[in-house]
């Protein structure tokens, strides 16, 4: 799968860059949201659920609905409203979500189709980048870089085994029973993971916009970068589970107040009785 970053990061690095803005703007609200997410997304249960709720609904509605902003808007909209009513499930759901597409991504990498595009830099030096493009052809050029990836991740979806896809629908099922009788623990690693895939989205996006080519040194080192990866996600999922507690002062703090409020009453009735 690291072919098609590496077809995006030639396509960047050629004669025609795409705009600061494109790159810059979100590669610095990957890396700061991916912190806050990675660290502390558990605090954060039902802010992080409708978010995500939005942002998956949003992809599925792109690609599925059709290919714009309206139906992406809606879907968006609607899963995050289903994701908020329906927490524990959203929970099961995104960590079978997550499990099917790293075994995708590990089972599908033969059969990606190379591109035709020119041989990427492996060497890691800067390439020599010509003038960036405006805003708006900067986002038509994403945008149809998207549906191509889209339409080749089909064609390898064709071509896989049906032993491959039952190997990714036994790993959902097993996930979504541990979401839903591990939910802590499995939002944990939901956020962990994510915030993990934002930092490394958030870098590669600054360093391409430097005329860096990360995606490139990724692949030559894949083994260092993946246990680096496996690493920061170990160390999210137990750092939020030992400091984002759950909170249950407030609870029975009432339960003791109501008990409180209701013992003076009794040993009146009880005094006036005697």
């Amino acid at each position: 799968m690291l072919e098609i970053l590496q077809d995006f990061e030639s396509a960047i690095g050629g004669a025609v860059r795409l705009s600061p803005v494109v790159l810059v703007g979100p590669g610095l609200a990957c890396v700061i949201v991916g912190l806050f997410i990675w660290l502390g997304g558990l605090g954060f249960r039902k802010l992080l659920v409708a978010v995500a709720g939005a942002i998956c609904g949003g992809i599925c509605g792109f690609f599925a609905i059709g290919q714009n902003i309206v139906s992406a808007a809606f879907a968006a909209t609607l899963t995050a409203a289903l994701a908020m009513v329906f927490e524990r499930m959203f929970i099961a759901i995104l960590t079978a979500a997550l499990a099917a597409v790293f075994a995708f991504v590990v089972l599908a990498g033969p059969y990606i189709e190379n591109s035709q595009q020119t041989a990427p830099i492996s060497s890691g030096e800067i390439s020599v980048q010509g003038p960036a493009i405006g805003v708006r052809e900067s986002a038509e050029k994403l945008k149809a870089y998207i549906i191509d990836v889209s339409q080749r991740i089909k064609h390898a979806g064709l071509q896989m085994p049906v032993y491959h896809w039952a190997i990714i629908m036994v790993l959902v099922l097993i996930f979504i029973v541990a979401g839903f009788s591990l939910w802590r623990l499995a939002m944990a690693l939901c956020c962990s993971v994510l915030g993990t895939v934002l930092i490394f989205a958030g870098m590669i996006l600054l360093l391409l916009h430097k005329g860096a080519v990360p995606v490139s040194i990724i692949c030559s080192k894949s083994s260092y970068y993946a246990t680096a990866f496996i690493a920061m996600t170990a160390f999210g999922t137990s750092e939020q589970l030992l400091f984002c507690k759950r909170q249950k002062t407030s609870s029975t703090g009432k339960r003791q107040m109501g008990k409180n409020r209701q013992e003076p009453s009794q040993t009146k009735e009880r005094w006036r009785t005697t």
